[in-house]
C-alpha cells in the first residue's frame, strides 16, 4: 500500500467489522466508489475537489479498492461481495437465516428469518440482485478508467438519422436499472430510433451508468426526456401501442411487431406521432397503463417461457421498424467498407467466365484420361457430364478456377513433371 493511500483510506470498526473509510470524509469506501461510478466524471471530480480530494487523491482512493488492498488490511465494506463471502453467505437462504427481518420497499412487505439482524432493499428484485453484494472493486476499476481516460466512446456523438417525429418514441415506464436504459438506447441506435422517453426512472435521471451501458449511443441518452407521469411523457403523441406478454381483458387491437410498425409507419406518413410503451423489468405494464394505449403488441415467443428483458423487447420492435422501412445496411459501413448486399460477396474477384471453366474442364478431363479414370470407355460421356454439372453448381470465381488448375498442375508434376496447357 502506498503512503498516500495510507493517509487517504483508513480502517474503522463499524458494526463489528473493520471497514475501509475515506479519511477526512468519514465515508465508507464502498459508498465513495459507487457514487464515483454512477456520477458524470466532471461532476464527481468537482464534488470531491470541493471536499478537499484532488484528482490525484481521487485516483489513489479508487486504486485501494480496485486492487483489493482491503484483503491485506483484513477489512471489508458493507454491501461489497467480499463482506458476504467473509460472512459465508453462499446462497440467499444463508443470508435470510442470519436475519430476523428483511424489509422490501415501502409497502410493509418483509422476509423473516431466524437470525437477529435486519436489512432493507428497495424491491424484491433488488434483494435477489444485491444480497450477495456488489463487486465494488470492479466498479472502482471502471471509475478509474473513467477518471484517467474519460468515458469509453465518449467521442462518438452520433446523431438521429430521421427528423423529429419520423420514428416512433420509445417510452419506458418506471425503468428500474440505469444499465437497462443504456442498453435500450444502444438497441435504438442500432436500428434507427432516437426518441427515448422515461417515466419516473427509479434511480433518477440523468444517470452515468446508463451512458456507460449505451456504449456509444450517447446522443440518445443526452436527448432523452424524463417525466414524472405517463400523461406528461406522451402528451404530444397521437397513437400509442403497449407491449405485453400477458393476455389483457381489454377490447383493443392486438398486433405482432411487424403489424404494429406497419400501422405506425402509415400514421407517421400522415403526420401523426406514435410511441411504443414498455413496462418495468420485474412486472411489465399495469392494466391501467395498458388501458391508456390504442393497441397491444405481443411478440411471438415460446409459450412456456414468454418473458423478455427490457432491452430485448425494444430491440425486436426496433429491428421490425428498420426492416419495414428498408433504411438499414447489412453490417457497418465505414471509410474502408462498402455497403453489403445479400448473396455471395465477390469482393475484388468475379464469377468465372465460360472460357475459363472450359479450359479447366479440358485440363481435368485430359488428366483423368491419362489416369485411365473413365472406365468403361462407353460411360465417359456420362461421367464428364456429371463432373461438369458438379463444378457448374459450385459457381466458381476466376481466382478459384486458377487455383483448381494450379492443383492439377501440382498433381501432374508429382507423376512426372510439369506440363504446359492452355
Amino acid at each position: 500500500m502506498s503512503e498516500a493511500t495510507n493517509e487517504l483510506v483508513c480502517c474503522e470498526e463499524r458494526d463489528g467489522w473493520k471497514t475501509p473509510v475515506v479519511a477526512g470524509l468519514g465515508v465508507p469506501l464502498s459508498g465513495f466508489v459507487r457514487k464515483s461510478h454512477e456520477t458524470a466524471i466532471d461532476e464527481i471530480v468537482a464534488e470531491w475537489a470541493a471536499q478537499g480530494i484532488d484528482k490525484e487523491a481521487f485516483d489513489d482512493i479508487l486504486v485501494y479498492c480496485a486492487e483489493r488492498r482491503c484483503i491485506e488490511d483484513e477489512a471489508s465494506c458493507q454491501g461489497c461481495r467480499r463482506r458476504s463471502q467473509t460472512e459465508g453467505f453462499a446462497t440467499a437462504e444463508d443470508y435470510i437465516a442470519e436475519h430476523a427481518t428483511i424489509a422490501i420497499g415501502d409497502t410493509g412487505a418483509k422476509i423473516t428469518g431466524p437470525g437477529e439482524r435486519t436489512a432493507r432493499f428497495a424491491s424484491l428484485e433488488a434483494f435477489y440482485r444485491g444480497w450477495a453484494g456488489e463487486e465494488c472493486w470492479f466498479l472502482a476499476r471502471r471509475a478509474l478508467r473513467k477518471l484517467r481516460h474519460g468515458i469509453r466512446r465518449a467521442h462518438i456523438q452520433g446523431e438521429p438519422i430521421a427528423g423529429e417525429g419520423e420514428t416512433p418514441a420509445v417510452i419506458l415506464i418506471e425503468p428500474q436499472l440505469a444499465d437497462n436504459i443504456g442498453m435500450v438506447a444502444r438497441a435504438m441506435a442500432n436500428f434507427g430510433l432516437d426518441d427515448l422517453r422515461l417515466v419516473a426512472p427509479r434511480d433518477g435521471w440523468p444517470n452515468e451508468r446508463a451512458r456507460i451501458a449505451a456504449s456509444g449511443a450517447n446522443y440518445i441518452i443526452d436527448d432523452s426526456k424524463s417525466a414524472p407521469s405517463l400523461g406528461e411523457a406522451t402528451g404530444d403523441l397521437n397513437w400509442i401501442c403497449a407491449t405485453t406478454a400477458r393476455q389483457r381483458d381489454l377490447r383493443k387491437p392486438v398486433f405482432t411487431p411487424e403489424q404494429a410498425v406497419a400501422e405506425m409507419a402509415q400514421r407517421i406518413g400522415q403526420g401523426q406521432r406514435c410511441g411504443i410503451m414498455f413496462g418495468r423489468e420485474a412486472s411489465g405494464l399495469t392494466s391501467a397503463e395498458v388501458a391508456e394505449a390504442d393497441a397491444l403488441v405481443m411478440i411471438p415467443v415460446n409459450s412456456k417461457f414468454a418473458s423478455l428483458n427490457l432491452a430485448q423487447s425494444v430491440l425486436i420492435l426496433a429491428y421490425s421498424w428498420i426492416l419495414a422501412r428498408g433504411g438499414g445496411t447489412l453490417g457497418r459501413v465505414t471509410t474502408f467498407e462498402r455497403p453489403v448486399i445479400t448473396g455471395l460477396q465477390y469482393g475484388k474477384d468475379s464469377p468465372a467466365k465460360r472460357d475459363e471453366l472450359l479450359g479447366f474442364f479440358e485440363h481435368l478431363e485430359a488428366d483423368l484420361d491419362r489416369a485411365n479414370f473413365f472406365r468403361p470407355a462407353q460411360r465417359r460421356e456420362l461421367s464428364v457430364r456429371a463432373i461438369r454439372t458438379m463444378f457448374y453448381r459450385m459457381g466458381a470465381t476466376s481466382h478459384e478456377v486458377r487455383t483448381l488448375r494450379g492443383i492439377l498442375k501440382a498433381l501432374s508434376g508429382q507423376r512426372g513433371g510439369q506440363r504446359n496447357r492452355s
